[in-house]
This record gives C-alpha cells, sequence and structure tokens, in this order.
C-alpha cells in the first residue's frame, strides 16, 4: 500500500495499515501519598517526591495492595507541565510481589491550575479537563503473573482524597 502525503507526492512505499492501537481493561488503583518532599529547583526544573504510603488495585483477575515505600519522583516543568517518575511495589491478594514502574505526562490547562493547587477544590476537578497519563510496565518473577512482565500498557490518572487513582489499560 503506497499512501501519500497531503501536498499528494508518494510517501515511503515501505509504510502500510497496520490495525488500530486496542486496550482493555487491566485494573484500577488508588494510590495513598505521603506529604510532598520538595527537592528544590535543579537544572531540569522543581523535584517533588510524593511518597506513596499504600493503598489498592483491583481488575478483572489481578487484585492485591499498592505497598509503602515507592513514589513518584515529579519534576514540575517551567511550562507548567509535569513529568513523572514513578516506581511502586504490588502485593497480589495471593503474595507476589510485581514492580510497577511508569514515566508519564500531567498537562494542566492554565485556566484549571489555581483549582489543582488548592487541596480541597483539586479533587473537584472533572479528569477530562487535565491531561494526565502514564504508561505502567511491570516486572515480578511470580510464574502465575509473568504475563504482566510482557506487556503494555497506559493509564489515566486523577487526584482523590488522600492521593491519586488510575485506571490501567492493557495494550492488546
Amino acid at each position: 500500500m503506497t499512501t501519500r502525503t497531503s501536498d499528494g507526492m508518494k510517501s515511503d512505499p515501505r509504510l502500510r495499515a497496520v490495525d488500530e492501537i486496542a486496550t482493555t481493561h487491566l485494573f484500577d488503583m488508588a494510590v495513598d501519598l505521603n506529604p510532598p518532599q520538595n527537592i528544590g529547583d535543579g537544572p531540569l526544573g522543581k523535584r517533588i517526591y510524593f511518597g506513596a504510603a499504600g493503598g489498592s488495585f483491583e481488575g478483572p483477575g489481578l487484585r492485591g495492595e499498592v505497598l509503602p515505600g515507592g513514589g513518584d519522583w515529579a519534576l514540575f516543568r517551567s511550562d507548567g507541565g509535569m513529568s513523572l517518575d514513578v516506581r511502586l511495589t504490588l502485593r497480589t491478594d495471593d503474595g507476589a510481589l510485581v514492580l510497577m514502574s511508569y514515566g508519564g505526562r500531567w498537562i494542566i490547562p492554565a485556566e484549571v491550575r489555581e483549582n489543582i493547587a488548592d487541596p480541597v477544590e483539586s479533587r473537584q476537578v472533572d479528569p477530562a479537563e487535565y491531561y494526565f497519563r502514564t504508561a505502567p510496565m511491570f516486572e515480578t518473577g511470580s510464574e502465575q503473573y509473568a504475563w504482566l512482565n510482557d506487556i503494555v500498557c497506559v493509564g489515566s490518572g486523577y487526584l482523590i482524597e488522600g492521593g491519586v487513582a488510575y485506571q490501567v489499560s492493557r495494550v492488546i
């Protein structure tokens, strides 16, 4: 299949149509957070650590708890965006340990930033008013959950009382 660019020129003939990317629900997760630790303004922006105090996750065939001790080494950029750098340890309801790590972006439009900065109002802001997306990956030695080592996921985040929540989907 040869595709054409907007000006009618042929694009690279090696390119072809492939299936659209589809997802299926993996789990929902709530992460309770400790008070933030402001590491300060560095060469890349302001770094703030949001430590995980615990939490839970649940989906079809996969549920358990978020263990304390991980967290997000968030980078607040000069343009108002935030880059995530998260590592969490999950323990399934049958005792398996799973490392969940992800990067992502939280982009808050200027007109919403004041409400997001308010501890009470922030939980009332509709998640559709900002862009909060992640790309989780998993690592485990558990034979039962080894399939997690080979999948790619996407997540959509939002603020909740005491922390943050995500809807995580598996890319199929």
